[in-house]
């Protein structure tokens, strides 16, 4: 089975030069194919900020109202994804920035209300396997926004951990799957200030337990939930680390439970 690497950059790491141009170099090495997963959210609450639009989080997820979904499509889907786009091709990578609309790639339908109120946030029903098989296959290498739609002509704010999630579920029915979650921190940490406090590996149980005790918290709750359900539907290997690490493998791996060994 062909082997694809699915790789969500987040944090200051795509809102940084110094730190784009790393990661994305490492990323051009990366052998077979390859899809990246793009965040860009600070730079959407500081575009928001300078527009007079109150930006507001909770658990880690944006709350997406009329005027937040215009200014997170202006600053996923414009200037974050066509930087990378344009440096990738710099690197003689034939990139390809697309949203869940083009192409019909990703259908979402709106976050049903039930103690929050999300707003414009979609939720992934569909990842167009047949197409992003298609470009794969063709050397293009797709730059994914955080963005997809409902197929009624709205778009809608979906998380981006979970678009990398849904994408690399989907393509491990074709492709032998990695994903890859990146941002500016090691791994998943014992201690937020401590660097050397990686956890080297979390099943379910450890992941409950972090949780409970407020070693995992905030925008990694919602990230190693993604990352379990990518192990359940048939996702070889999830794996959380720094940027820089990419190509390493070190970071924090995530397995189904304690017995099994890492792949």
């Amino acid at each position: 089975m062909e082997k694809l690497t699915v790789v969500k950059a987040g944090g200051k790491i795509v809102e940084e030069d110094a730190s784009l141009d790393r990661l994305l170099a490492d990323f051009s090495t990366i052998k077979g194919h390859k899809i990246l997963v793009h965040g860009g959210g600070r730079l959407a609450t500081k575009l928001a900020k300078q527009l007079g639009i109150e930006s507001r989080m909770i658990d880690g997820r944006r709350i997406t109202d009329a005027e937040t979904l215009k200014v997170v499509t202006m600053v996923y889907a414009g200037w974050v994804s066509k930087t990378i786009v344009a440096r990738l091709q710099a690197l003689h990578v034939n990139a390809i920035g697309l949203t869940g609309a083009d192409m019909n790639m990703i259908r979402s339908v709106k976050r049903p209300v039930e103690t929050i109120d999300y707003g414009f946030a979609g939720d992934v029903k569909e990842v167009n396997v047949t197409m992003l098989s298609m470009l794969l296959r063709q050397g293009a290498v797709p730059v994914l926004s955080p963005l997809t739609h409902d197929g009624e002509g709205r778009l809608l704010n979906t998380n981006a951990d979970t678009i990398a999630s849904e994408t690399a579920k989907a393509l491990s029915e074709a492709f032998d799957v990695t994903l890859i979650y990146c941002f500016e921190k090691s791994g998943v940490l014992r201690n937020e200030q401590d660097e050397a406090s990686v956890i080297p590996y979390i099943d379910r149980a450890m992941f409950q337990k972090y949780k409970t005790e407020g070693v995992i918290r905030e925008g990694m709750i919602p990230k190693l939930e993604n990352a379990f359900r990518a192990i359940d539907a048939g996702v070889k290997k999830v794996l959380i680390t720094n940027a820089s690490e990419i190509n390493s493998h070190k970071g924090t791996l995530i397995r189904q439970d304690v017995n099994l060994l890492a792949r």
